[in-house]
């Protein structure tokens, strides 16, 4: 069971980050209001990205290192894997 770090754009522009297991199922727990507090106050618009770890304490770092970044480069980082993603 690997972990991930996740990105999620919420609409009034804020990007929430989190860490867990299965992707999908957390970023649908997010859309029903049943996810974190933040994501109830501020609901998701996308999931913009997420990253695997290949512990719980690496997932655990590189979200408090994402958390640090500004939204552009957030954005920016989600964009390069994107692009990285489909040219292979």
């Amino acid at each position: 069971m690997g972990w991930f770090v996740y990105l999620i754009e919420c609409r009034d522009g804020s990007i929430y980050t989190g860490i867990a297991t299965d992707v999908a199922r957390r970023y649908a727990q997010h859309v029903a209001g049943t996810g974190a507090r933040y994501t109830r106050a501020h609901p998701p618009l996308r999931l913009l990205g997420s990253f695997a770890q290949p512990d719980r304490s690496s997932a655990l770092k590189a979200e408090h290192a994402m958390r640090r970044l500004r939204p552009e480069a957030k954005r920016a980082l989600c964009e390069r894997c994107t692009s990285a993603d489909e040219r292979m």
